[in-house]
């Protein structure tokens, strides 16, 4: 496995292509601990050793997991974790919290599910608009400062809180949507990102499956798979266009001999060293819960995208083309 570098002023070496683990516990479907686990383990087999989980997924649950998984192999893992989404052991959502006194108690309480000693990459979740970024990011640098965290991210904040927490301590990388259907940090994050030396781990680069070509319609989904409730995306004519999108994506991809969810990969994975991203550290971390789709999805680090091949997908998925908003509610990203 290739890795890339996330960040210059504090840089972090990760595997090139990550794991996103929240749906091995929450939101996609029904949850099966030990496929996840085999899941898991056969990430570590095949290098893909940058896992993301989060306190929030379960909640608490995919922490544990993931902490069982990796036990006796972490010194194999670069070990990404987020708080500030804060819930309840039953589910129940209370908000978002930037506060220094929860983040020092979330740290604490994810080390302890975690079941290790330090947390590798530890981001704010989302940026809590009632506490200055100053005041979250002191208590995270305070973490560092204690052994407990290696490096520091943001999740979905906007380019002014980015260059607030950077000027309080070193921020290595941004967690943020992006692939072919999700580019708007194209125009005012990303000159942000390579001015600041931040790298950039993007999450959902499959849009949440839809690029996988393996879902036709919303009866492909599983009846507590939260998607078609939760994201405009998957919801009615927005659906039915962005599935035509992806039919073109298929007729590129057969011509690659991949499968299009491996050539939307191939096409993130270049980013870091074409167009708005040159020059940004890249390492997209494309979630799932089954080992299937897992080694089809590191098959993507073997697709070799032309430059004339990047500019066929960029035309076959224009960015204005994309139908719905990445979430119903957007008032929480890009603060």
């Amino acid at each position: 496995m290739d890795t890339r570098t996330l960040g210059s002023t504090a840089p972090l070496t990760v595997s090139a292509l990550g794991l996103g683990c929240m749906g091995m516990s929450e939101f996609y479907g029904t949850a099966d601990e030990q496929e996840a686990t085999d899941t898991i383990h056969r990430a570590l087999d095949l290098g893909v050793t940058f896992l993301d989980t989060a306190d929030m997924y379960g909640p608490f649950t995919n922490e544990r997991l993931v902490g069982a998984a990796i036990a006796g192999r972490r010194d194999e893992v670069q070990l990404a974790t987020k708080f500030g989404n804060e819930r309840r052991e039953d589910g129940s959502w209370v908000g978002i919290n930037g506060r220094p006194d929860y983040v020092r108690a979330a740290a604490d309480a994810s080390l302890q599910r975690l079941g290790v000693d330090v947390i590798d990459l530890y981001y704010q979740h989302r940026v809590d608009p009632d506490v200055p970024i100053e005041e979250t990011v002191g208590a995270m640098a305070g973490l560092v400062e204690a052994g407990k965290v290696r490096f520091l991210g943001l999740s979905e904040a906007g380019p002014q809180t980015i260059r607030r927490a950077h000027a309080t301590h070193a921020i290595t990388a941004l967690q943020t949507e992006y692939s072919l259907f999700s580019r708007d940090l194209e125009d005012d994050i990303a000159p942000v990102l390579r001015e600041l030396g931040i790298g950039l781990v993007p999450y959902s680069p499959l849009g949440r499956g839809l690029l996988t070509g393996a879902i036709g319609s919303a009866s492909d989904l599983d009846d507590s798979d939260a998607r078609t409730a939760r994201f405009p995306r998957f919801q009615g004519e927005a659906f039915d266009a962005n599935l035509a999108l992806v039919a073109k994506i298929r007729e590129l991809a057969e011509a690659k001999d991949a499968t299009p969810g491996q050539l939307a990969l191939a096409w993130v994975l270049a980013q870091q060293s074409h167009g708005a991203l040159d020059g940004v550290g890249v390492a997209p971390i494309p979630g799932t819960k089954r080992v299937r789709y897992l080694e089809e999805n590191a098959g993507a680090l073997d697709v070799v995208l032309t430059a004339d091949d990047l500019a066929a997908l960029e035309s076959a998925v224009p960015r204005d083309a994309v139908a719905g908003e990445r979430y119903s509610d957007m008032s929480t990203i890009d603060r």
